[in-house]
């Protein structure tokens, strides 16, 4: 019963993301731009549950260990990836400064200014 349960609370958060993709698509249409998001198959890259352990393309098609691995690095973040991410995430606690990664706000928290130190290290 837990599975059928899972399966069907899975099945309704799919549904709501695919709407929610819908929305984007069409501001990405808006835009011009000639891309869309796509929601991959429920099964792909599945690591719990009945499909865990199965290898399916983004687009539902089955594959093998082979095809999977040397497809892989297109769909999902390679090592290479995780470690530029990871070269991204510098600690920044000087007020007033922010992550190269992060814009700065136009005001700050409650109209204080910006350089406002909100949080002290000590």
């Amino acid at each position: 019963m837990l599975n059928a349960l899972n399966e069907v609370l899975r099945d309704n958060f799919i549904k709501d993301t695919e709407a929610g993709i819908g929305r984007w698509n069409k501001v990405i249409e808006k835009a011009g731009l000639p891309y869309r998001l796509v929601l991959p198959h429920k099964a792909f890259n599945r690591a719990i549950g009945t499909l865990s352990g199965i290898r399916i393309a983004p687009d539902g098609r089955p594959m093998t260990q082979a095809e999977w691995q040397s497809r892989v690095d297109q769909w999902l973040p390679s090592a290479a990836d995780r470690s530029y991410v990871a070269s991204l995430m510098n600690p920044v606690v000087e007020p007033g400064q922010y992550a190269n990664w992060i814009s700065a706000p136009l005001s700050g928290i409650n109209k204080q200014p910006p350089e406002t130190a909100y949080v002290r290290f000590n």
